[in-house]
């Protein structure tokens, strides 16, 4: 059975039902419905058209669901006459279906859990796992997020932007429980990248395949952070590389610039450094101006002074560095960092202990920890 072929199929598959006359909420039960009957069938008696058998068996899932339920008699008339089986349609709206799960009266929360169900195909116990929660809490939290957007239209125009920032923040919860979600969003954006021309989708996709590269050297054996100074660069995924950078280049061209462009090209700049050392940082600095310009992100302008940190000394991040707000996630670190490259080894060991207790996870909180412990160790010498 190839689960992998059954979840690109889902998006598609729903869209049908939806075409049809279901309404978003029954639509999404009847293909996960459907899903469930292949995972059954298939090994013993695969079908020759995947999609269509899929498509009618998922609405004749719908078709009883309206028939039991007395409250939707109306509908029931409406859609009571089945389609006879047959090939799938070729129109395919998954982008349709991007724009929906990403619709703007979601909670970004909401935004990414109904597209990794509905767009993904992943089961509610696999999401619920990867983000630590009960299923039944994130059963209910996709339930709302179902009814939520049953009334929107498909024919309404859909926002890019959006789309982007819903995949952006499944790719930034990295891998917990079952599912890989960094591999997940890497392969939803391919899917959008292939349904929509736009320079900010490549962005997005080389950022990720460039971060993703380097995701075998972020941590050691005992699972422990590894700064990107630090990592081994020849445990980097040099094919990721190569391609991220050929899709950052196609887009650049295109003369389009976003934030997701911005960010995949300095990225590449960290790629394309032999070592830590050979970094250029000077064009890291002209890239994070381009972001800062782009979006005023106060993050992007908290990585800016780490960079002009490494450019033109600590002295000269530190002084970036005041000029933003302290309660910045990550803005002790950051002074910390370049207290020590300026040799404030007991400013930079306060301020590491001051950071690990606002740490977001425990494997920064112990990296932290640690780094502030080793420069009182070295004080103390």
């Amino acid at each position: 059975m190839d689960e992998l072929l059954l979840r690109s199929l889902t998006p598609s598959v729903l869209t049908v039902l939806v075409r049809r006359g279901a309404d978003f909420a029954a639509a999404e039960d009847a293909v996960q419905d459907a899903l469930v009957e292949a995972l059954r069938v298939w090994a013993a008696d695969p079908p020759r058209d995947a999609k269509g058998w899929l498509v009618t068996v998922a609405w004749r899932k719908f078709l009883d669901a309206t028939r039991a339920d007395a409250a939707r008699r109306r509908r029931e008339d409406r859609v009571e006459d089945e389609p006879a089986p047959g090939p799938a349609p070729a129109v395919d709206d998954t982008l349709q279906l991007y724009f929906l799960c990403a619709h703007p009266s979601l909670t970004p929360a909401s935004a990414v859990a109904l597209t990794l169900r509905a767009v993904g195909g992943l089961t509610t116990r696999q999401i619920a796992e990867a983000y630590l929660v009960p299923e039944a809490t994130m059963a209910q939290r996709i339930s709302r997020a179902k009814r939520t957007v049953s009334g929107v239209r498909f024919d309404r125009p859909g926002d890019v932007a959006t789309v982007l920032r819903v995949l952006y923040l499944v790719f930034n919860e990295g891998y917990s429980g079952d599912v890989d979600l960094a591999a997940e969003a890497i392969r939803l954006t391919r899917q959008l990248a292939a349904r929509i021309d736009h320079p900010e989708v490549a962005g997005l996709l080389a950022l990720m395949l460039l971060h993703h590269a380097r995701r075998a050297a972020r941590t050691a054996p005992d699972g422990s952070l590894v700064p990107l100074a630090e990592q081994d660069r020849g445990r980097w995924d040099t094919h990721l590389i190569a391609e991220g950078v050929g899709v950052l280049q196609a887009a650049l061209a295109r003369d389009r610039l976003g934030e997701f462009q911005a960010q995949a090209a300095i990225a590449a700049l960290h790629a394309d450094a032999p070592t830590a050392g050979e970094t250029d940082w000077v064009q890291i600095v002209e890239w994070y101006d381009e972001l800062t310009r782009l979006t005023d992100s106060p993050v992007a302008r908290l990585n800016r002074a780490v960079a002009v940190g490494e450019a033109d000394g600590p002295r000269a991040g530190l002084a970036a560095l005041a000029e933003l707000d302290t309660s910045l996630p990550r803005h002790a670190a950051v002074a910390a960092y370049l207290h020590e490259r300026d040799g404030d080894l007991e400013t930079a060991a306060r301020l590491y202990a001051e950071a690990a207790l606002k740490a977001p996870n425990l494997a920064e909180r112990d990296h932290l920890t640690r780094r502030a412990a080793r420069l009182n160790t070295d004080r103390s010498r």
